[in-house]
């Protein structure tokens, strides 16, 4: 076992892994799984593998996946870099927009309605703020404009 920090280590295992293991699959919060994968990393043992793998995988932010990559590349695991999304990330993305625009008063701001989708889909707004990145903000800006006007 190569690049084990060996203070805390239990079993080859981060003393924090039960912790690291819910943060990389906590889908509420892109950057915790990044945190948790870049963290992960400096481990190399069949379970931090495994789960660098899962995160490879499954993980809907292109930036979390490609840093999973980055890491099990680095403990001279065999994998390819992972795809780049394309599309909606969340099935009926429009749909559930437009349900909470609808759903505030008429007259109300882009402010409002960034507020109100963080507030009721933590999920989605945080996935597609990681997978936009910079852009973010304008690319909810401009479906907020066109989404069905009342």
């Amino acid at each position: 076992m190569t690049n084990n920090h060996d203070i805390g280590a239990v079993n080859g295992l981060p003393e924090n892994f039960e912790e690291l293991k819910r943060a990389a699959n906590r889908t509420s919060s892109w950057r915790d799984r990044l945190n948790a994968v870049n963290e992960l990393g400096n481990w190399d043992t069949e379970p931090t593998i495994k789960l660098l793998q899962n995160v490879l995988k499954n993980d809907q932010v292109f930036q979390v996946r490609e840093a999973a990559y980055l890491k099990l590349k680095q403990l001279g695991e065999e994998v390819q870099m992972p795809a780049k999304n394309k599309g909606e990330l969340f099935k009926g993305t429009n749909k559930i927009l437009l349900r909470i625009k609808k759903s505030l008063p008429e007259g109300h701001t882009f402010e409002e309605f960034k507020e109100k989708l963080q507030k009721t889909r933590l999920d989605l707004y945080d996935t597609y703020e990681g997978d936009k990145n910079a852009e973010f903000d304008s690319w909810l800006h401009d479906i907020w404009e066109t989404l069905g006007r009342r």
